[in-house]
Order: structure tokens, then C-alpha cells, then sequence
């Protein structure tokens, strides 16, 4: 089982923590995560884009000559895609970019993003996270007792909305619950940040 240190909010050791291995102690499979990071930014894509085919543009509802007898090529409208302002053939129209991956592929990129994290001693768990009332500072001084400089993600086990609105300020810092953590926000975030709950409950869940 992997151990990792516990910390409190003054960034002193205060233990030991024995992280469920089927979770944290797994071979990342890196297959299964570039999967999980295509989908979820396919699935963050607007696909708004459209353009208008001949159907759509306004104008051309008659016939600019006749059949037969002009000396010059059929046209049944001046809209059609081979004339100037006329429409677009097989362009973009607006979709859905979205889809989701198997159950079982979901939660093994998750327990493999979480795994990377201990192998590279990237993850820090606290015994606890209080604040009082939403405060920045409040979230600055504790990642500066942890000695994070980099992009972290503070993951706590249920809603905590001071944590959340102190940490609404600043760009290299997110939270998230244990229900919301996901590949992408994992992977783009160099430190990860657990409370004690919070790890406990993600080996429960996902294992």
C-alpha cells in the first residue's frame, strides 16, 4: 500500500496515511488517459459552427434563364454552390462533439491519473481543511505552508463553499469534490492537494 505523509494546515507532519492501493498504487495506463483527456475536451467543444447551404441563402427562388435554347449551361437558381454568394456545400453544421467513455475505462483512467500523481510525489494530503469564512489569503498561506508554488487542485470530500469561494480568486488554484474530480483537471494541475476524508473516500469509491 502506498504511504504518503499527513499534514496539517500549518504544513507541519503530523503522520502517516496508507492510501488504498487498487486506487493510488496502480501501473498508470497511459492508453486509457490520453482516451479519458480526448473525451472530455470533445466533450467541452461548443460545435456551434454553421454555414448556410443552397437551401439557406436568401434569394434564387426562380429560374435565371430557361432550360434550353440560351447557348449557355443549365441553372435551376443563382444560389446554387457554384455561384458567387450562392450556398455551401458539405459545410459545418451545429453538432454535439460529446461522448462518454465505458464505465470501467472512466474509472481505470481516474485511479491511473491519482497513481501518477504518488509516483511522482505530486499529491499532499491534509488532515483537515477549515475556513472559517471565504477568504484568499486564507487559501494562500496554506499553500505556501505546503510549500506549493505550482498549479494545484485542492479536492475536498463534500461541498465546502469557503474553500471554494477563497480559492475563486486565484488562477493556478481549483476545487473540486471527490464526486466532480476528473481526468483532464488531474492531469493539467501539478500538484493535487487531498484532505484525509477526501482520500478515503476516492479509495472507497473507486476501488
Amino acid at each position: 500500500m502506498p504511504k504518503v505523509a499527513l499534514y496539517n494546515q500549518s504544513g507541519s507532519q503530523v503522520g502517516d496515511l496508507e492510501l488504498n492501493d487498487a486506487v493510488f498504487g496502480i501501473e498508470p495506463n497511459e492508453h486509457v488517459l490520453h482516451d479519458a483527456v480526448v473525451m472530455q475536451r470533445a466533450s467541452l467543444r461548443q460545435g456551434t459552427h454553421s454555414v448556410k447551404n443552397r437551401s439557406d441563402v436568401r434569394g434564387g427562388g426562380r429560374k435565371p434563364w430557361r432550360q434550353k435554347g440560351t447557348g449557355r449551361a443549365r441553372q435551376g437558381t443563382i444560389r446554387a454552390p457554384q455561384w458567387v454568394g450562392g450556398g455551401t456545400v458539405f459545410g459545418p453544421t451545429p453538432r454535439s462533439y460529446s461522448y462518454k467513455l465505458p464505465k470501467k475505462v472512466h474509472r481505470l483512467a481516474l485511479k491511473s491519473a491519482l497513481s501518477s500523481k504518488v509516483k511522482e510525489d505530486s499529491l499532499v494530503v491534509l488532515e483537515g481543511l477549515v475556513i472559517d469564512a471565504p477568504k484568499t489569503k486564507e487559501v494562500i498561506k496554506l499553500l505556501a505552508a505546503l510549500k506549493v508554488e505550482e498549479k494545484a487542485l485542492i479536492v475536498t470530500a463534500d461541498r465546502d463553499e469557503a474553500v471554494e469561494r477563497s480559492a475563486n480568486n486565484l488562477q493556478n488554484v481549483k476545487v473540486l469534490t471527490v464526486s466532480e474530480v476528473n481526468v483532464l483537471d488531474l492531469l493539467t494541475h501539478d500538484k493535487l492537494i487531498l484532505t484525509k476524508e477526501a482520500a478515503e473516500k476516492a479509495g472507497e469509491v473507486l476501488a
